[in-house]
């Protein structure tokens, strides 16, 4: 796996030095669970202008920040509270709103403002795999929802969940599907062949799959 993590910072350095050559920010949309646990901390050692670097979140559990499910805990232990970076460089769910849809319709809002009310493309979009082919919170029974959306929110019997639409991924500039274990390998290909999987939803063009096996 450091094979895999020096490739994927090589490739977020030379990006952000293109972005800084034109005085623009980088959009980077970040992905929870433990699978990116050692990226993350690999990122905080590395020597990274974070000033010119706004941070996303893919998907998001209704729950507290401090809540031990919560994907914004899992970023800031491994990496934002390693780094030198300034809060409005942060663009996290606000989970403190009265409803599961009152804190989607925030992050539409706050998505939509960041872009100018223009086209919605991120830089960078960093994304895991459930062993049953979802991506962010779009699992497979709600392919068919929510097409024109930006952001929706999910209900699950786990959690209540925020998540970017399959079409603001795939409006991206790039995409890295993060499969760092056999078993998620196994799985990607088993369901390779299958379009109601929302992995297989994700435009080929633009996604690159980091996988050291």
């Amino acid at each position: 796996e450091n094979q895999l993590i020096k490739v994927f910072i090589s490739y977020f350095k030379r990006q952000i030095a293109k972005k800084e050559k034109k005085n623009k920010k980088f959009s980077f949309v970040l992905t929870g669970g433990s699978s990116p646990i050692r990226l993350y901390r690999s990122l905080a050692k590395t020597k990274i202008n974070w000033k010119n670097i706004d941070l996303f979140w893919g998907d998001e559990r209704y729950v507290s920040k401090k809540s031990i499910n919560s994907n914004y805990k899992l970023v800031y232990i491994n990496l934002i509270k390693k780094i030198k970076i300034n809060n409005n460089n942060i663009f996290d769910v606000n989970t403190n709103k009265a409803s599961l849809l009152a804190s989607a319709y925030d992050y539409h809002k706050r998505i939509k403002k960041y872009f100018n009310n223009k086209k919605v493309s991120f830089d960078l979009v960093l994304l895991g795999m459930g062993s049953d082919g979802h991506v962010a919170s779009i699992f497979p029974k709600e392919l068919k929802n929510n097409k024109g959306k930006i952001v929706y929110g999910v209900v699950k019997k786990d959690f209540e969940r925020i998540t970017l639409s399959m079409k603001t991924i795939n409006n991206a500039k790039k995409i890295f599907l993060w499969l760092n274990t056999p078993s998620k390998l196994k799985s990607f290909k088993k369901l390779n062949e299958r379009k109601d999987i929302p992995v297989n939803r994700l435009n080929k063009k633009k996604t690159i799959v980091f996988t050291r096996y």
